[in-house]
C-alpha cells in the first residue's frame, strides 16, 4: 500500500509492505516537493495491526497539519510503482 500527502510545497509518502522474511515495513519519506529536501525513515512493525496503526497515526497527523491525501494505491497499480520508484530513489537503491 502507497499513500501521499501533500500541501502546496511539502509531502508525505507511506509505502507498507512485506519484506523477503514476512516482517512488515513502514517506510515514510518526506520533503519539500520539487527539492532534494527532505528524510526517509523505516519502522519495522511487529505485524501488520501495527504498521496500519502507525499509518492511521502519520494521516491523523498530516490532516492536522493541513496536508491533503492525493493518493492510495497498491504497489502492483501504475502509480504505486511509480511512487515506489521515487522512494528508492530516495533510499539509494
Amino acid at each position: 500500500m502507497i499513500i501521499r500527502w501533500e500541501s502546496e510545497h511539502d509531502y508525505v509518502l507511506v509505502h507498507l509492505h512485506q519484506d523477503m522474511f514476512g516482517d512488515w515495513i513502514v517506510s515514510r519519506a518526506w520533503g519539500q516537493i520539487g527539492t532534494q529536501f527532505g528524510g526517509l525513515k523505516h519502522m519495522l512493525a511487529e505485524d501488520r495491526a501495527q504498521a496500519q496503526t502507525w499509518i492511521d497515526d502519520i494521516a491523523h497527523i498530516q490532516a492536522s497539519r493541513g496536508l491533503r491525501k492525493v493518493l492510495e494505491a497498491s504497489d502492483d497499480s501504475r502509480e504505486g510503482r511509480e511512487e515506489i520508484r521515487q522512494l528508492s530513489l530516495l533510499d539509494g537503491c
